[in-house]
């Protein structure tokens, strides 16, 4: 079986997720998800909100693929630790990370990261903003033992939108109908109602 594994902040989670979650569930036989404690990162949102949020982006999916599941048990501050949990739930699976391109030049500080890519191939999801170059491309290479990190660079972009921009800018645009309801349900962020464009900012 063909696992992919795809950890996301989630804070908030936005419809670039949406198409990299499609697109992966017409490759693999299961794509586990978990909203993520990034430790280079500060988080805006409580993880709980985080999960609620990611699952109704799941839920809301086109044509709703089968394969594609929340998987909140695997999350940890450790991605190796989150392969070993996955390796608990399917034994004889082959394993698939996917991270965006603008992950590219923090790997090398990932806990035990050669330890991580003889384990998993990587799948690297170019995202605009992000170039992926032959420099940071052999970085990664190198950080496993002799070079042989298995790569792949995925034949999509993700869109031109982020977690970022909507948390310091309320661009609505990047993110999906039942994520700014719920965002606005629970007066998440800077912006009470996102469809005003962050007026009621506070």
């Amino acid at each position: 079986m063909q696992i992919a594994l795809f950890g996301t902040s989630a804070d908030p989670p936005t419809a670039g997720h949406q198409k990299v979650l499609k697109w992966l569930s017409e490759c693999f036989d299961l794509v586990a998800v978990w909203a993520a404690e990034n430790p280079f990162k500060s988080h805006k949102v409580s993880l709980e909100h985080r999960v609620i949020m990611l699952q109704m982006l799941i839920d809301g999916i086109e044509s709703h693929p089968s394969n594609v599941h929340l998987q909140q048990d695997l999350s940890s501050l450790r991605t190796l630790e989150t392969l070993d949990k996955a390796k608990q739930k399917w034994h004889s699976a082959e394993y698939t990370l996917v991270v965006g391109s603008d992950l590219l030049t923090q790997l090398p500080r990932w806990y035990r990261i050669e330890d991580l890519l003889q384990q998993v191939k990587l799948l690297v999801v170019p995202r605009p903003g992000y170039a992926i170059n032959e420099t940071s491309m052999l970085r990664v290479k190198q950080l496993s033992v002799q070079g042989g990190a298995k790569i792949t660079i995925a034949p999509i972009t993700g869109l031109d939108v982020s977690s970022t921009s909507y948390r310091e800018h309320g661009n609505s645009d990047a993110l999906t109908p039942s994520v700014i309801d719920y965002i606005n349900q629970q007066h998440l962020y800077k912006c009470q109602d996102v469809t005003q464009n962050c007026l009621n900012a506070r």
